[in-house]
């Protein structure tokens, strides 16, 4: 279930929950209408009324449920459309080693080729075609996929067997510029927010001082403390080895 699905589903809901508050408002104070009160209608409100509020318990767990449902659904799909992503971006990355390694054999381009392939074909469990019918096929939903499938069938070594340098760098750069193009739109379904905490800076370092507080200093030292004094079974060598690797460690920080 797609966002703008989900909104339109939680649209509805809100406004069939208010249309049977607004008659179950109306029905209980239909002795006030003026033109309503002493007539059939009135009698007929009352009983609406007593009938909503026998049936309350039932109309809210029945939308509840409905929402739990929706919600469910759409949980599931962003589930699909996080792990579609992943797929991509590894994509991609096989894509970039093949475009990068100086020598390729024909089974590093039929590994390359099967999991774009693949990747293409997974879009299926999470989105249907664009324009697609009973007697119409649609638009694939991603187009910058089949560009990087097209852009990497120019570097089939069985057609080619030397393929120059400058055509590679050109299939991997049509390769990175769709997939950057696809990401600014795949990732919009996922409601992304910027962190609370985000590190902008470049170059960014540690501020934190080496240490720790006269607690933790203590509970080292009984810790050591109780070693030292335990008789179970020494390696000597071991040990002067650890603490000569841990007292190396503490002089780089």
């Amino acid at each position: 279930m797609t966002r703008a699905s989900l909104n339109r589903t939680l649209r509805r809901a809100y406004v069939g929950l208010g249309l049977v508050l607004l008659i179950a408002l109306c029905a209980r104070f239909a002795d006030r209408i003026p033109g309503i009160a002493g007539t059939p209608i009135k009698t007929a409100a009352l009983d609406l009324y007593e009938y909503l509020k026998d049936m309350a318990l039932v109309f809210v767990t029945v939308v509840a449920a409905y929402l739990a449902n929706v919600f469910q659904k759409r949980s599931k799909f962003v589930e699909s459309l996080e792990e579609e992503w992943r797929g991509i971006v590894r994509t991609k990355s096989a894509l970039f080693t093949y475009c990068e390694k100086p020598y390729v054999s024909t089974d590093d381009y039929l590994a390359a080729f099967c999991r774009i392939s693949e990747t293409i074909d997974n879009m299926r469990i999470v989105y249907a075609n664009v324009g697609e019918t009973d007697e119409l096929i649609g638009l694939y939903p991603y187009a910058p996929l089949h560009d990087m499938r097209r852009a990497l069938q120019t570097l089939d070594p069985r057609q080619r067997p030397d393929i120059p340098p400058e055509e590679k760098k050109l299939a991997r750069d049509a390769i990175l510029q769709s997939f950057y193009a696809l990401r600014e739109n795949f990732l919009e379904e996922l409601d992304l927010k910027e962190p609370d905490n985000p590190l902008t800076a470049s170059v960014a370092r540690r501020l934190k001082k080496p240490g720790a507080t006269r607690g933790a200093g203590r509970i080292e030292a009984r810790q050591l403390a109780l070693y030292k004094a335990h008789d179970a079974p020494r390696k000597p060598d071991v040990e002067e080895f650890l603490w000569r690797l841990h007292a190396e460690e503490q002089q780089k920080r």
